[in-house]
């Protein structure tokens, strides 16, 4: 049984059974199915299907949004964002996918050579809670345009989410199996990747279940496109303003409440601002307004699950015994829920739970670095490597530095975030493969080679 669980009142919101074995094995058959007919469509007829999944969203932004903030705690206008943001990526591959994947000819000794890009089949999409709607779209918007079907495995605390998303590409017009959810348990999930309806796998995730997903995508010779985890460096150098910056740390660490892989989550700041850096974080983070995420005034939700609460105020706790400050936060907050209050930490190092290891919630760890290269080389003292942003006066030297950093995205003055235009991914423990942009169309496609004397 999958349970959701309004995380602002501890609350039973609804309880849905899991598919049984007779149920995946009807749906992965119609996915199958469904792929033939779906790859022969031309990209206009994939566009039309896809414009319309977007007004869709579009008309039904509220009672997504309501679904998504019931079930996983995100404040009621972030959700919003969220699904306009979906409905941005449909339109955005029913517009560009024709030109990303049409063939290319190659001069050869051949009468003609070329290379096509083809559709693989059934993807299995391993999907999380934190982002409930924008991390399937990321995948499903170019999969599907480039005429893959898509399988939804959703987390286990999201099942209204993942019949919704079901719901809304049938209501769209889409044909039956073209999209399809499988309410199914974890451990479960493993076992459909050897599935011989199932040509490819993508996971979105902590980097443990990526390692177990990869073995086993490995062992079947499946392709693989893993995002997972982040511990983003957040660089200040001391040529910037540190309230400014202070204030744009605020925000990145709490995109979210602070469940986001590509939220900001060590602060590595020059000595010679980091001390008015960390009183203008401090009386940042204290000003956000914690509460019913349903609230419009409320910044900063609750954390999805309790045990996520329990596991990030140990962290804090283990930090804080290894030798660091507790400026402000530290602590569950007092009544319903599974709030956790905005946290700064100063004097962090390597070696300390908060910087060795993610922390997804409100708690940002502050690391003074002697000077740029020390800052970077702090940045990059880290297995994960997702995100990085740099805060500078000098926009030249903060590219050139960027070159620098390990890490699949570097965003220089700016918040890190994910755009349709961009390719999107990670390095390191934070995974392999690109979503997004022509380069992530291309992970799930046969790029074939053909040569005519």
């Amino acid at each position: 049984m999958m349970r959701a669980v309004n995380p602002a009142t501890g609350e039973l919101i609804r309880e849905v059974p899991e598919h049984d074995e007779r149920e995946v094995a009807a749906r992965l058959e119609r996915a199958e199915q469904a792929f033939e007919p779906w790859r022969r469509l031309t990209f206009a007829e994939r566009a039309r299907h896809l414009t319309g999944v977007a007004d869709l969203l579009r008309d039904r932004t509220a009672d997504y949004a309501r679904l998504m903030t019931e079930e996983m705690g995100k404040p009621i206008a972030a959700s919003e964002s969220e699904i306009d943001k979906c409905a941005w990526v449909c339109d955005f591959y029913a517009e560009h996918a024709a030109g990303f994947l049409a063939s290319e000819t190659i001069p050869t000794d051949a009468a003609k050579s070329l290379v096509r890009y083809d559709p693989l089949g059934p993807v299995l999409a391993i999907m999380p809670w934190n982002f409930p709607f924008w991390q399937f779209f990321r995948f499903a918007a170019p999969g599907l345009m480039a005429g893959n079907v898509a399988v939804l495995k959703h987390a286990a605390n999201v099942p209204g989410s993942a019949l919704a998303i079901e719901a809304a590409f049938r209501e769209a017009g889409l044909p039956e199996g073209v999209v399809t959810a499988l309410l199914v348990s974890a451990e479960r999930a493993r076992g459909l990747i050897g599935h011989p309806a199932i040509r490819a796998v993508t996971l979105t995730g902590s980097d443990r279940a990526g390692m177990e997903v990869a073995a086993e995508a490995g062992r079947c010779l499946k392709k693989a496109v893993l995002e997972l985890g982040g511990s983003d460096p957040f660089i200040v150098l001391a040529d910037i303003d540190p309230g400014e910056a202070a204030r744009q740390a605020a925000r990145a660490r709490t995109i979210n409440s602070g469940q986001s892989c590509i939220a900001a989550k060590r602060f590595i700041v020059e000595e010679e601002i980091a001390g008015r850096f960390e009183e203008e974080l401090v009386r940042a983070m204290e000003g956000l307004k914690i509460g019913d995420p349903m609230d419009r005034g409320s910044e900063v939700g609750p954390l999805a699950r309790e045990d996520l609460l329990d596991a990030l105020d140990d962290q804090v706790r283990r930090t804080v015994e290894a030798g660091a400050e507790l400026r402000t936060g530290g602590r569950r907050l007092p009544g319903r829920g599974w709030f956790y209050a905005p946290t700064v930490l100063t004097g962090v190092e390597a070696g300390m739970a908060a910087f060795d290891e993610e922390t997804f919630g409100p708690v940002a760890a502050v690391v003074r670095a002697r000077d740029a290269a020390h800052a970077v080389e702090l940045a990059n003292r880290s297995p994960f490597g997702l995100g990085a942003s740099m805060w500078t006066g000098d926009p030249v030297r903060g590219e050139r530095l960027a070159a620098e950093i390990e890490s699949g995205n570097v965003f220089v003055n700016g918040i890190v975030k994910s755009d349709p235009r961009l390719p999107f991914g990670g390095v390191k423990r934070s995974g392999y493969g690109r979503e997004l942009s022509v380069v992530g169309i291309r992970e799930f496609v046969n790029i074939k080679t053909v040569w005519i004397k």
